[in-house]
């Protein structure tokens, strides 16, 4: 895997590693909620030849500053802001998780502010803050930092729970090194936002070409979920990732 140069934008506000001539077209990746810029090293590397790869280190993770606010709105202008920096006209937006949330959101203002885009282990709606299932899961996840632990101690269960089976030893080290230097200001802040999103109503305005990209394991994101998802996205095509294990 490459060592990549973390970089900075122009005027300082955002972190995030790139390969590849900048004269290729843009395909700009976007990191879940536990991850980073970094977390992107593989796929920067492959994709280097055809495209200028980009990673950016979302608000308060990595060399980003932090929102005075943060919310899934405010996320996708800090994402088109970051765009205009770096000079990703017509990119390819990869988002992944709550990247893709954003992807979404972004979208929803500005939808042709891409070429194409991925929208991966992601969901279009986080549903009613009050309700059982969105309570018990930030429960689940800031519970126990209520509790005194820290997202280095909690990192390799957190990370567990999110493979399938047989994973590769290096992506989760990668993995788990990521959670754990996430600020826990930027975790608690970033979770919350989740509260409320709903773009359902949205998907059938998706008018670029879109790859919904869905894992047969992810429990949070769950295949058929993201199926159904898919089939409201005019243009999309969806993909589901399996183990090599089931595929024998």
């Amino acid at each position: 895997m490459p060592r990549l140069a973390p970089m900075k934008t122009r005027d300082g506000r955002f972190g995030y590693e790139a390969a590849g001539d900048p004269a290729l077209p843009p395909l700009v990746f976007l990191h879940g909620i536990g991850g980073a810029a970094r977390a992107w090293r593989g796929q920067l590397d492959f994709f280097a030849g055809r495209f200028h790869a980009i990673a950016w280190d979302m608000p308060g993770y990595g060399g980003s500053a932090p929102l005075a606010k943060c919310s899934i709105t405010a996320l996708a202008g800090a994402l088109q802001d970051f765009l205009q920096q770096v000079g990703a006209t017509n990119p390819i937006l990869v988002g992944h998780s709550i990247g893709g949330m954003i992807v979404q959101q972004l979208l929803a203002k500005h939808p042709h502010i891409a070429g194409a885009v991925v929208l991966a282990q992601t969901s279009p709606a986080f549903g009613k803050p009050d309700g059982d299932w969105q309570k018990a899961f930030i429960e689940a996840r800031l519970g126990p930092l209520d509790r005194g632990e820290t997202l280095a101690s909690l990192a390799p269960s957190l990370v567990k729970e999110l493979v399938g089976d047989d994973p590769d030893a290096g992506g989760m080290e990668l993995a788990r090194d990521c959670m754990a230097s996430v600020p826990e200001a930027t975790y608690r802040a970033t979770m919350l936002a989740l509260m409320g999103f709903d773009l359902r109503d949205a998907l059938k305005d998706i008018v670029l070409p879109t790859l919904v990209l869905s894992g047969s394991k992810d429990k949070n994101a769950p295949a058929p979920m993201m199926a159904k998802m898919a089939s409201y996205i005019p243009s999309a095509t969806y993909g589901e990732l399996y183990s090599i294990r089931n595929v024998r």
